[in-house]
């Protein structure tokens, strides 16, 4: 194929496929994986959407406009909005920047909560393993794992690609499921903790979606 015929096909991103879906998996508080699998459908349909439209104008496709850490934010971000669509039982967190993302209705006052421990924190990430957060947190964890083209593809000439669930990893996280990163007092970089080796195992295990093409190695169990 072309470049021009790449670009033309990665405007349109992977669909989602019914049989790569762990049906037997159990969720909490209410939440299903037909739930996630129609927010997931949702994230695909939009996302298509906005770059056949941006294309109009000449434009990049978002995955190659924004910054990486900006696009996985918004994976993740759509996810807080649109899993409460379907799933009556969750509510996106009222409060600003509160945790976790996503709250059981009616566990919290006007369904806010800074710090709390009931709820679902969600995460999209282009990483296949030691997914970070600001801080070790005791909540479940669920990870959107995607693939796509970023802005520095570009310059290195990277193949046009399109955007691909590769997997959604859930699983309740302990303290010390995490490595905290910390920083020093003269350092102004954000501190970080990561899912350590049992946090990993943990979320690689209670996978909730599996792409039909081959998944990368690390996000098997091994």
């Amino acid at each position: 194929m072309s470049l021009e015929e790449l670009e033309r096909a990665a405007r349109v991103p992977e669909p989602i496929h019914p049989e790569g879906f762990n049906r037997d998996l159990e969720l909490p508080y209410g939440l299903t994986v037909e739930h996630v699998q129609r927010a997931m459908q949702e994230y695909v349909d939009f996302l298509g959407l906005i770059n056949g439209q941006l294309h109009t104008k000449q434009f990049e496709r978002l995955e190659v406009m924004l910054m990486p850490a900006n696009f996985s934010s918004m994976v993740g971000e759509f996810m807080n909005s649109g899993i409460p669509k379907h799933c009556p039982t969750l509510v996106k967190n009222r409060y600003h920047n509160g945790h976790p993302d996503l709250l059981p209705v009616g566990r919290y006052e006007g369904d806010a909560a800074q710090h709390g421990t009931d709820g679902i924190e969600v995460k999209g990430s282009r990483d296949t393993g030691g997914w970070q957060g600001h801080n070790p947190e005791k909540s479940w964890l669920m990870i959107f794992v995607f693939d796509s083209n970023r802005p520095s593809d570009i310059l290195a000439e990277v193949p046009p690609r399109p955007f691909r669930f590769l997997a959604v990893l859930c699983a309740q996280m302990e303290l010390e499921d995490w490595n905290f990163s910390g920083r020093s007092e003269d350092s102004r970089r954000t501190p970080t903790a990561g899912t350590n080796r049992s946090g990993t195992a943990k979320l690689r295990k209670n996978w909730v979606y599996r792409a039909h093409r081959e998944v990368p190695r690390a996000l098997l169990l091994s």
